[in-house]
């Protein structure tokens, strides 16, 4: 039976990036013959210490990933005392971008992580905000972090997307004379439902445009004063029911909204 070599691989975060590579490296010499010991979260002398001793007994190597100065002096200079070969595997490229790009690294364990789990979590508010789209399932109501009310044509859709990539989840509920509102709607906390509102004059507008890109008549009564009024009169009503902060969308942009939503959300949660 061949005896395996032994490689420590130290970090002061989790570990995974020193042992994908230690791995590439094994693949070149027989890989399957290193075995990797892995030491996560060093984040003392005494962690270093209890691996120098592993290290010195097994005549392996050390191969990390510090990112915090005094443990990689500490590693280094213990290391070498020892007769321990260590490789450091971040400062070569980290001292190329500081040279390259005039900015110094944050040294601080873990911010590859904290990337991956903002990332999924953008991912998961998307998926949230396709999901409870347009009142499509009133249970994203009571799970949402916001929900949006309004009539029709008041940017609630692309708010939400905005939103979602912001890592919020969005449900949005539309507002219409005939249907009644869900009565989730009125069980969530006020602070998580937003009101969306709009002139009679831009909704008429937008509605008209609406209606010439899908190439039906202006006139339907889709783009009606009469139905815009009846419409907003009842989205009033039921805003007030909820007690919940109104926007007046008419002459502001997505990320305009989105950031005065966001104001309102933080104001009404510091109470």
């Amino acid at each position: 039976m061949v005896q395996k070599e032994v490689v420590y691989v130290v970090s002061d975060s989790v570990g995974e990036t020193a042992e994908f590579v230690v791995k590439a490296v094994a693949t070149q010499f027989n890989g399957g013959h290193v075995e990797i010991r892995r030491n996560s979260y060093v984040d003392d002398f005494e962690d270093i210490e209890d691996v120098m001793i592993l290290a010195k007994k097994d005549h392996s190597i050390i191969a990390y990933t510090i990112v915090v100065p005094s443990l990689k002096e500490y590693l280094d200079r213990r290391a070498s005392e020892e007769g321990i070969m260590a490789v450091d595997l971040l400062s070569p490229l980290m001292n190329a971008f500081t040279t390259k790009f005039n900015k110094e690294p944050h040294h601080q364990p873990g911010l590859m992580r904290k990337l991956d789990e903002e990332y999924f979590r953008k991912i998961e508010a998307i998926e949230f905000a396709v999901k409870y789209d347009d009142g499509r399932d009133p249970r994203g109501i009571t799970r949402a972090d916001i929900v949006l009310i309004g009539v029709s044509r008041t940017s609630k859709t692309p708010l939400s997307m905005y939103l979602a990539h912001q890592r919020f989840k969005v449900a949005n509920v539309p507002l219409v004379p005939e249907v009644q509102p869900p009565d989730e709607l009125f069980q969530i906390p006020r602070k998580n439902c937003i009101g969306l509102i709009i002139s009679p004059d831009k909704l008429n507008e937008i509605r008209k445009e609406r209606l010439k890109a899908l190439g039906l008549a202006s006139q339907a009564n889709y783009a009606s004063f009469e139905r815009i009024l009846e419409e907003l009169d009842h989205a009033e009503k039921i805003m007030k029911r909820v007690g919940c902060p109104v926007i007046n969308v008419s002459n502001k942009a997505i990320e305009e909204t989105a950031g005065l939503i966001l104001e309102i959300l933080k104001k009404e949660r510091s109470f």
